[in-house]
């Protein structure tokens, strides 16, 4: 009977889903048939056009509307632009394509919407933190709803490396160390920024990059070398851009890193063999900026054979290097490519028009009533408020010094307290700062006539003054003497109840090209810190930062830390909702915390040794470790404590043997046993304890966040499936062994409770 019910269930399926292939189909033949027919009509040229992707500028230099780039356009030279913002430029240069060329093709309009629009939402690595991918994909929604507004059609976004390096500045934009989680945090973007198959108004082509393993740059240096077995990149790293073309991204970037020797942008394994081949990516490719140009500086080849090499491995748009509109005619006459690759990367391009509409209506994302109607909006604002008290992590609460009570004197001191230009971190171009609170702000109108809030800027960036210049880029902040600055810090101290110090990386500290080598907090912060620890007044740490810190000293000496990271345009009331305890603090780690910067790259789902370390509190020669530092993090991944306390249950299983094509369920019941209602994220792992190769001490297999009040309890259970066991082998093949494996669940990575069972 019951098989007979599952037969019957197939077949309604089937029906129901019947029409929506039809549909699918008739879209895609109607698309196949429009394109073909307007290349037939387009010129080599014309053709070449499509595949070129120049910078307006205009978010460098001010105007956009240049005799070039319009002359450009007028000819179909090139298939869209990027760095331009303002709805009445962009419906100027598309009027220009449309209007005033001889096919009038529309343009993509690209910019690099990374974590908001003119609503700045925290930086990426923080959204990851929050472990709440409903949240990430309103954030890309409301993104995507304000760049449409604007006239962008295009976001470079979601960045889904994986990285392990603190060192390497770009870990700001991504989603952390864990291949598991940033799946579903790049899933989460696309859906949010693509919505509904891009039929909206207000739903744009997302771009996954930097494809691929960008993340692994030797010694965290930004643009160096990649090099990784084939193994590594399946287990470890290529899972969360698979999971963005699963997910149905429009486009994707190539990186600017060598794979198996070879440039990305020119890796014909990669971009073909991989993404197309065995992912089915039928989406537009476009380099990441200057790429083909650039391989003349990796040694592998000039512009014009650069462009060969890029077009052939499966390239469509060419960034910045114009090598495809300035050499490919050339090297289609000397045989070097065919007008099949051409016409492939030309048809690639304009079916991501198709696809956005633009054909139909080319005016689509310009519709000036939107601009004054979608933008930096108060339900925007309040969800970047909401979403970013949700990615504070709280490192250390120490006789529960958090949250403050708001009376008596609070003292707000720091460089990041009264900085308006940096609480939005890095990729915030688009936003405009002087509409945005700033700490202190915020701190005072949560604070009203309950508490007096003191406050001293304490210290610059750094003591040096080129160090400073370099650190606060193109975000600078006003520099005073250092002396008088901590004179003036330790007076307001000395008359306040408690001390609040904002300390940190400024915004331009984390992002592209800015990698460090001392992951410390900045020389002048450090010791204005250490006077106000001296006082002996309790302290609290506001950490502003864009990537993992050494706080040695701080963890043990301040009294509590709080993370922020960048918590966008709507920091100040965001900190203050968490700093007075309006909300509890829910963020748990995407990224370890060093103890130094000798143990980078430093991750949790490492491989054993064969002589691992059996005590880290000692040195013990002829194991694997460090004569001068443990092996463990500071803070490992998953961390992040509550004012509340939760307390775990012990852990059940359903059985201890998982049969062939079964289900094992794990189970704990997590109780709210403190004072303040709060989420917890609970989080469960698995290890694979004999395989083929070797698997890593843990993996994160699966995690639930829970809203529980002050004395409630919940039972969590998670099912283990063969899928949840499988790998790829020595031969790439996706499978799991049967055999014995840990199941760990627990609050972090490091505090879990253990159970093994069998898998047949």
């Amino acid at each position: 009977m019951r098989r007979m019910k599952r037969c019957c269930l197939l077949v309604i399926y089937n029906i129901l889903l019947i029409p929506i292939l039809l549909s699918q189909n008739h879209y895609e033949n109607e698309m196949d048939c429009f394109i073909t027919d307007l290349m037939e009509r387009m010129t080599l040229c014309e053709k070449l056009g499509q595949l070129n992707l120049p910078s307006g500028g205009d978010l460098v230099t001010g105007s956009v509307m240049n005799g070039e780039l319009s002359d450009m356009i007028r000819k179909q030279e090139i298939g869209g632009f990027f760095n331009v913002k303002g709805i009445q430029k962009i419906n100027a240069l598309q009027h220009l394509a449309v209007e005033e060329s001889r096919l009038k093709i529309p343009l993509l309009v690209g910019a690099d919407v990374i974590h908001g629009y003119e609503t700045i939402f925290p930086i990426p690595l923080a959204l990851s933190c929050s472990w709440d991918t409903l949240a990430v994909e309103r954030m890309a929604r409301i993104s995507a709803i304000e760049a449409s507004a604007d006239g962008i059609n295009w976001t470079f976004s979601p960045m889904v490396d994986i990285c392990r390096d603190a060192r390497w500045g770009r870990i700001a934009e991504g989603s952390g160390e864990d291949p598991y989680l940033g799946s579903l945090m790049a899933k989460a973007y696309v859906r949010g920024y693509q919505g509904n198959n891009m039929q909206g108004n207000d739903e744009i082509l997302a771009c996954v990059k930097h494809f691929a393993l960008y993340g692994a740059s030797e010694s965290g240096r930004d643009y160096n070398v990649v090099d990784m077995s084939r193994l590594r990149m399946y287990n470890e790293y290529l899972a969360p851009y698979k999971a963005a073309v699963d997910a149905g991204v429009g486009s994707v970037m190539s990186s600017f890193n060598i794979v198996d020797g070879i440039p990305a942008t020119a890796n014909k394994w990669l971009l073909t063999d991989l993404l197309r081949d065995e992912w089915g990516f039928g989406g537009l490719l476009v380099t990441d900026y200057n790429s083909i140009a650039e391989m003349s500086s990796h040694g592998v080849a000039p512009l014009k054979e650069a462009s060969i090499r890029a077009l052939q491995a499966g390239t469509d748009m060419d960034m910045v290097s114009c090598g495809f509109l300035n050499t490919l005619e050339e090297s289609l006459k000397e045989g070097k490519v065919t007008e099949e690759q051409i016409n492939a990367a030309c048809r690639r391009v304009l079916e991501a028009k198709y696809k956005l509409g633009l054909f139909s209506d080319p005016y689509k994302y310009c519709d000036t009533l939107r601009t004054r109607e979608r933008l930096y909006t108060a339900e925007h604002r309040s969800s970047a408020r909401t979403i970013a008290t949700e990615t504070f992590v709280l490192l250390k609460n120490d006789h529960h010094l958090l949250p403050l009570d708001i009376k008596g004197k609070i003292a707000l001191i720091g460089p990041m307290a009264d900085a308006r230009n940096n609480m939005c971190g890095m990729w915030s171009m688009t936003c405009t700062p002087s509409r945005h609170g700033t700490l202190l702000e915020g701190i005072r109108s949560a604070a009203g006539d309950k508490a007096e809030i003191l406050y001293a800027k304490g210290s610059n960036i750094y003591y040096a003054a080129e160090t400073e210049k370099a650190a606060t880029g193109i975000r600078p902040l006003e520099c005073g003497d250092n002396r008088q600055l901590l004179d003036e810090a330790l007076r307001i101290a000395a008359r306040a109840d408690v001390i609040v110090a904002a300390l940190g990386e400024c915004a331009e500290m984390s992002g592209e090209s800015v990698s460090r080598t001392n992951l410390e907090i900045p020389d002048a912060q450090q010791d204005l810190l250490k006077a106000l620890v001296k006082t002996g007044k309790p302290v609290v740490l506001l950490l502003f930062t864009g990537r993992p810190l050494v706080l040695n000293w701080e963890a043990t000496n301040v009294h509590s830390i709080l993370n922020v990271w960048f918590g966008g345009s709507e920091t100040g009331d965001a900190v203050a909702d968490v700093l007075f305890g309006k909300v509890a603090p829910s963020g748990k780690l995407t990224t370890t915390f060093p103890r130094s910067v000798g143990q980078l790259p430093l991750f949790y789902n490492h491989l054993n040794t064969g002589r691992p370390d059996p005590d880290n509190r000692i040195f013990n020669r002829y194991a694997s470790n460090y004569l001068d530092e443990s092996n463990e993090p500071l803070y490992p991944f998953g961390y992040g404590l509550s004012y509340t306390d939760f307390v775990y249950s012990d852990l059940q299983i359903s059985s201890e043997t998982l049969p062939k094509n079964g289900e094992l369920t794990v189970s704990v019941t997590v109780t709210n046993k403190g004072n303040y209602d709060g989420y917890e994220t609970v989080q469960l792992y698995l290890r694979d304890i004999y395989a083929e190769i070797a698997r890593p001490l843990k993996e994160l297999k699966g995690f639930e966040r829970i809203f529980l009040k002050s004395g409630e309890s919940r039972d969590i259970n998670f099912v283990i499936t063969e899928n949840d066991l499988k790998f790829y082998n020595s031969g790439l093949e996706y499978i799991y062994e049967p055999g014995e494996f840990d199941v760990m669940v627990g609050s972090n990575s490091r505090d879990v409770q253990t159970k093994r069972f069998k898998v047949e």
